[in-house]
C-alpha cells in the first residue's frame, strides 16, 4: 500500500495536471468499494483547491456490470443529473467498467457541456510519474492528427497475423490524452493516451488478430490465445480463436450492431501499462472496437448497446494514400 505523502503526490498530479481543477468548481467523484480511498484523497485536494467535490459511491452498479455486460451501463437520474451539471468528472471505478461507461448518454451529454471527464487509472501513488511525460504522449498525438489529416485508409498488420485495412475519410480524429481539455472525449489517465476515430462503419476489411486484452469477456489480462476476426464490409463475420473467442461471440450474439467495427485507435503512450485496459493506449499498440460508436466519435452512426475493445500487439499501421509508415512491428516511426 502506497504511503500518504506519495498518494497526495499523485491526487495533486490528477486534480492539478490533468484536470485542471479551479476554486468554485463541481466535482463528481464517482467511486466504487475498492477505490473509495483513493477517491477520498482527490476529494481532499479538490477541497484544498476551493472546488466542491461530491462522492458517488456507485457500487452497486459497477459490480454488477463487471459480472454481466449486458447489465446496463447508463448511470442512475441521480448520477446522470450530478454528471451533467458538474464542471469535472473524476471516475475512481474497476477500469474495465470505467472503460464501458465512456460510452454511455450521460457522457456524452456532459462533453456536450464543457465538462471535463476522465477515469483514474489503478495504482495512485506508485506512478512514478512527471508532467513532461504526459506532454510526450499529448505531443505525439497531436504529430500524428496532423500528420492523418485527411486520410482516407489505413492498413494495420501484426506479428500474430492481422492484416486488415480501415477508412476513416471525413471522420475527426479524437485527442484522448491525460491532459483534459473541456468537452473532450472520456479516457482514462495519467499513464494512458490514444488517438481514436469512429471507423467508417461499411470501411473496415481483413484479418484482426486481438493477441493484447480484450475487454467485456471476463478476462484478468491478454487474452490466453488469439482471436481472429473476419471482418468484410464494416462486419466482423466470423470469430475464430479458443475458450476467450467463445466467450466473445456469446457476449455479442443477439445484440444489435454488435458485429460493426465502430472505432478505430491507436496507443501514444510509453507507460500505459500492458496487461490491462490501459494497454489500449501503449505505444505500439492498435485497438479496434465491436459495437457503439455514434455517442463517444464525432461522425459516428453505429448504434449498440455493446462496446468491446480489441487489441492488436507489435503493430504496424501505413497510410494506404501516400505510403507512409506511422509504426514498424511497434515502433512508433512517424
Amino acid at each position: 500500500m502506497p504511503d500518504a505523502g506519495s498518494m497526495r503526490k499523485d491526487a495533486e498530479l490528477v486534480v492539478d495536471v490533468c484536470m485542471s481543477v479551479e476554486a468554485d468548481d463541481v466535482v463528481t467523484i464517482i467511486t466504487d468499494d475498492s477505490r473509495y480511498d483513493e477517491a477520498k484523497v482527490v476529494a481532499d485536494v479538490c477541497l484544498d483547491r476551493g472546488a466542491w467535490p461530491v462522492i458517488m459511491n456507485n457500487e452497486a452498479q459497477v459490480s454488477r456490470g463487471i459480472a454481466d455486460t449486458h447489465f446496463p451501463m447508463a448511470p442512475p437520474r441521480n448520477l446522470h443529473q450530478a454528471m451533467v451539471t458538474s464542471d469535472e468528472i473524476i471516475i475512481i471505478t474497476q477500469l474495465e467498467w470505467a472503460n464501458r461507461f465512456a460510452h454511455v448518454p450521460a457522457v456524452k451529454e456532459s462533453c456536450g457541456n464543457d465538462a471535463k471527464i476522465a477515469s483514474v487509472e489503478p495504482g495512485m501513488g506508485s506512478w512514478g510519474l512527471t508532467v513532461e511525460k504526459l506532454h510526450v504522449a499529448q505531443k505525439r498525438a497531436q504529430d500524428a492528427i496532423a500528420a492523418l489529416d485527411g486520410v482516407e485508409k489505413l492498413h494495420v498488420t501484426s506479428k500474430a497475423g492481422s492484416d486488415f485495412t480501415v477508412t476513416i475519410k471525413d471522420r475527426p480524429a479524437l485527442e484522448i490524452t491525460s491532459i483534459k481539455q473541456r468537452g473532450q472525449m472520456m479516457g482514462p489517465l495519467p499513464l494512458w493516451a490514444e488517438v481514436a476515430w469512429a471507423a467508417v462503419e461499411d470501411g473496415t476489411n481483413g484479418t484482426v488478430v486481438v493477441d493484447g486484452v480484450m475487454l467485456g469477456i471476463g478476462l484478468p489480462g491478454q487474452v490466453n490465445e488469439p482471436i481472429t476476426w473476419t471482418v468484410k464490409d464494416g462486419k466482423a463475420v466470423d470469430i475464430q480463436g479458443g475458450d476467450d473467442a467463445r466467450r466473445l461471440r456469446e457476449v455479442i450474439e443477439g445484440v444489435e450492431n454488435a458485429t460493426v467495427i465502430g472505432e478505430f485507435a491507436f496507443g501514444v503512450s510509453e507507460v500505459a501499462p500492458f496487461g490491462t485496459p490501459s494497454e489500449k493506449g501503449r505505444v505500439g499498440t492498435v485497438h479496434c472496437a465491436l459495437g457503439d460508436n455514434h455517442l463517444a466519435y464525432p461522425g459516428g452512426q453505429n448504434v449498440s448497446k455493446l462496446h468491446l475493445d480489441g487489441v492488436i500487439l507489435e503493430a504496424s499501421m501505413q497510410v494506404v494514400d501516400d505510403g507512409r509508415w506511422i509504426l514498424k512491428d511497434g515502433e512508433w516511426v512517424l
